[in-house]
C-alpha cells in the first residue's frame, strides 16, 4: 500500500501539487494546477503586503525625523539653566574664543584649553599686558598687543614662544600653525610670516609714506596666501589699499615681493579683511563690502555698497553680515542684514536694544548688550531672546549643543538653553 501511494504521488505531481493529511489514514489530496497557481499568488500578495508595510514604516520614520529636525532648527528657547559657575575678579576677567571644537581661555597670566564639559585639558603661563588670541583649525596664537611676545598653541599644548623685535599691531594664524604678524617701528612696518615653530618664512617691509599704515591682515587656511589692508592719508583724501600676497609657486613667479593683486578705495576705511575659507576673502569697509575669490590670485566675486554707514560686521565660513543704526521715525534701533558669499541677502532682522558685542558662529549669530541676549540662527529664526544673569562681557558657544560660555564682570557661567522655567541651580561652583 505504501508503494502504491508513493507511485501515485510521482505520477500526479506532474500536473499539480499534493498534500498528505496525516490525520486521515493513507489519504492523499492532490491540488489542481489552478489551486497551486492561486496559492502562489496568495504568497506573493503576502510578501508584497509586507514590503508595502515596511516602506510605509520607513516613510513615516523619515517624515518623523524631518519634523523633529524642523522643530530643532526653528525652535525658540525661552529660558536657560546654569550648568557651571566660576567666580572671577573683574580686573582679570578671562576671554574665550572657540578653538579646535572647544574653547581657549586666556588672561594676561595664562592660557587654558577647555573641553565641552568645562574641564581644563592643559594650561600654560604667559606674561602679557594686552593679550589677543586668534584661532584656526587646531592652532591658536596669543599675542601681546603693543608688546613683543607671541605664543603659538596647538590643541595638545604650547608649540613656541617668540619675542618680536618691534611692537605688535596685528596677528593671524593658519590651520597648520603658520602665523603672520604686523610689527611697527618708527619708520618701517613689517608683515612677517612664521611657521608654527617660530621660524621666519617671509618678511614684507612697508613704509607709511609709500604703502600706508597696515590696518588688518588675514592669512589663508593653508598659510600660503595673505591679504592686507593699508590706510594712506593724503593731503586731500583718505585712500585705502588692499594687497594680496602669495607665498607659493604662483607668488614666487610673479615678482620679488610676492604681491599678486591689489585694489584701491577712496574716502573710506577698510578696517577688516578676512579669509573666511582657504580661497575666499571678505573685505569690510565703512560703506562697502567686497568678496574676493583667491585660489591663487584675487578676483572680485561680489561687491555691496551702502548709503548708510556700517556700525558692526560679523562673518563665518558660510555667511557675513552687517549692523546699521536706524534713525528717524522708526521703532527699531538697529537693522541686521545677513548675506551669503555671493552677496545675496539671506535675511534681515532688527535689534531693539543697545548691543555691545556681536559674534558669528557657524550656524548662528549671538548679540549681547548689558544683560540682553539675542541669538539668531543662520536661517533667520530666533533661537533665544531674553535676559541673562548680569552685564555680559562676552558669550560664545561651548561646543556642547545648546550650551554657551557667558563671561560677566564678576563670574563666568556655562549655561544651557531650555524650554522650561528658568533655573539658577548649579551642578558645581568653583573659585578662580
Amino acid at each position: 500500500m505504501r508503494d502504491n501511494i508513493d507511485k501515485t504521488t510521482k505520477k500526479t505531481s506532474q500536473k499539480g501539487t499534493m498534500k498528505v493529511d496525516k490525520t486521515k489514514d493513507n489519504v492523499v489530496y492532490v491540488k489542481t494546477s489552478e489551486e497551486a497557481e492561486e496559492h502562489n499568488k496568495e504568497v506573493q500578495r503576502q510578501v508584497q503586503s509586507k514590503k508595502t508595510a515596511l516602506w510605509i514604516l520607513v516613510i513615516i520614520g523619515i517624515i518623523a525625523a524631518g519634523i523633529i529636525i524642523y522643530f530643532q532648527v526653528n525652535k525658540e528657547y525661552t529660558s536657560y539653566k546654569i550648568v557651571k559657575s566660576n567666580a572671577t575678579d573683574y580686573e582679570n576677567t578671562a576671554n574665550y574664543i572657540q578653538f579646535s571644537g572647544n574653547l581657549l581661555k586666556y588672561t594676561p597670566d595664562g592660557v587654558s584649553y577647555i573641553n565641552s564639559n568645562g574641564d581644563t585639558v592643559w594650561s600654560a603661563g604667559i606674561d602679557m599686558k594686552m593679550p589677543m588670541a586668534v584661532a584656526s583649525g587646531n592652532y591658536a596664537v596669543v599675542a601681546d598687543m603693543s608688546g613683543n611676545s607671541v605664543c603659538v598653541f596647538s590643541n595638545e599644548g604650547q608649540e613656541s614662544n617668540l619675542t618680536m623685535p618691534y611692537s605688535i599691531c596685528d596677528v593671524d594664524v593658519a590651520n597648520q600653525g603658520a602665523f603672520a604678524v604686523v610689527l611697527e617701528s618708527e619708520e618701517t612696518n613689517y608683515i612677517n610670516l612664521y611657521n608654527k615653530k617660530g621660524e621666519i618664512v617671509y618678511e614684507i617691509q612697508t613704509t607709511i609714506d609709500k604703502s600706508g599704515y597696515p590696518l588688518d591682515i588675514s592669512i589663508s587656511d593653508d598659510g600660503e596666501k595673505l591679504f592686507t589692508s593699508y590706510l594712506n592719508i593724503q593731503a586731500t583724501k583718505v585712500q585705502n589699499n588692499l594687497a594680496a600676497y602669495n607665498f607659493g609657486d604662483v607668488g614666487q613667479n610673479s615678482n620679488a615681493d610676492r604681491m599678486v593683486g591689489g585694489y584701491m578705495f577712496d574716502n573710506q576705511i577698510i578696517s577688516k579683511v578676512e579669509f573666511v575659507d582657504n580661497d575666499t576673502v571678505v573685505a569690510f569697509g565703512t560703506k562697502t563690502i567686497s568678496v574676493y575669490s583667491m585660489k591663487e590670485k584675487p578676483s572680485e566675486k561680489a561687491k555691496l555698497e551702502f548709503e548708510q554707514e556700517i556700525r558692526s560686521v560679523f562673518y563665518s565660513s558660510e555667511y557675513f553680515g552687517i549692523v546699521q543704526e536706524l534713525s528717524g521715525d522708526t521703532e527699531h534701533l538697529y537693522v541686521m542684514k545677513v548675506y551669503d558669499m555671493n552677496g545675496n541677502l539671506e535675511f534681515q532682522e532688527y535689534i531693539d536694544f543697545a548691543y555691545d558685542n556681536i559674534y558669528a558662529a557657524d550656524k548662528e549669530v549671538i548679540i549681547t548688550g548689558n544683560s540682553n541676549c539675542l541669538i539668531y540662527r543662520a536661517n533667520g529664526k530666533i533661537k533665544f531672546n531674553g535676559n541673562l544673569n548680569g552685564k555680559i562681557v562676552s558669550m560664545v558657544p561651548s561646543g556642547n549643543r545648546l550650551e554657551y560660555v557667558v563671561v560677566y564682570e564678576d563670574s563666568t557661567e556655562i549655561i544651557m538653553l531650555n524650554s522650561g522655567e528658568e533655573s539658577t541651580s548649579l551642578t558645581s561652583t568653583e573659585e578662580e
